[in-house]
């Protein structure tokens, strides 16, 4: 992925921040490979000082053991996902309102931004902090065009999953746009729908100019983004469709879908929707 302008990646913090924390990660234990036999011992170790232990072990995705300043994640992670669970764990490790916490488990869940769980939330914020930089992530947002690419080249310059860069793209734009992500429903029934809404994200200007859309929970074949979802596309970004908000007025909007074979983005903008732009970015190996 590059561009004309030298949209350069540079390093991520993760790994400086981690060691100036004097934290580590363990390398050489899975967390996908979890027994009851390391709950156990890290129970003992901690004397059953165990916060939000979770029945599901396969889900558990970071755990921070405060007292080693040691971090187990998933290794079976892509590694843009394990930074985000290492920074989210380091928040447990640096905020000092956290000190009585000797053990943090962290599952997909709580990694999400719908937890209830204050702590949780306040790790996901800093990881989220950290790992974009605050103004630097604006700053390199304001040089690139209104496109889902742009959001696919801030998660490679920022080392972040592409899911965490386009919400905080969208989140952080001046432009009107919004972002539906896909889930596959297993097994459909013929002519019923075959995939699902699992997140949906709005610019600040888009809620304030057009308001929410009025968007189903499922898509079948007259969306034609889902016509991209059924058909494992992998990038289509030339789209227009017309969503109704809740008003009952007809947008019409472009929409540009990506495929990672991990998750389905269809990022959409009013189709007079315009972004000044002389940088060019382009992507390797996508189709």
């Amino acid at each position: 992925m590059k561009d004309s302008n030298c949209f350069d990646v540079f390093p991520t913090p993760v790994e400086e921040i981690i060691q100036y924390a004097n934290l580590k990660i363990d390398e050489g234990f899975d967390l996908s490979k979890i027994e009851e036999s390391f709950i156990d011992n890290l129970k003992y170790r901690t004397k059953g000082q165990i916060q939000n232990l979770l029945s599901g072990l396969s889900k558990i995705k970071g755990i921070f053991f405060r007292e080693e300043n040691i971090i187990y994640v998933d290794l079976k992670d892509k590694t843009n996902r394990k930074y985000f669970v290492a920074l989210h764990e380091l928040g447990h490790g640096i905020l000092p309102w956290q000190n009585e916490l000797s053990l943090a488990f962290d599952n997909k869940s709580s990694l999400s931004i719908d937890v209830e769980e204050q702590f949780e939330l306040e790790a996901n914020l800093f990881a989220s902090a950290t790992l974009f930089q605050h103004e630097r992530f604006n700053s390199e947002l304001e040089k690139l065009p209104l496109s889902i690419k742009s959001g696919m080249a801030l998660a490679k310059k920022f080392g972040s999953s592409n899911h965490a860069a386009l919400r905080n793209y969208i989140l952080k734009s001046k432009n009107r746009c919004g972002m539906i992500v896909l889930n596959k429903i297993p097994e459909p029934k013929w002519n019923e729908p075959f995939c699902s809404l699992r997140n949906l994200f709005y610019s600040k200007s888009f809620l304030q100019d057009i308001g929410k859309l009025d968007i189903p929970e499922t898509f079948g074949y007259n969306w034609e983004f889902a016509q991209d979802f059924k058909h494992k596309r992998r990038l289509h970004d030339t789209g227009e469709i017309e969503f109704k908000n809740s008003m009952g007025d007809t947008i019409k909007c472009k929409y540009h879908y990506f495929f990672n074979y991990y998750n389905a983005f269809v990022f959409f903008f009013p189709i007079e929707e315009k972004k000044k732009s002389r940088t060019k970015i382009i992507l390797q190996n996508v189709n």
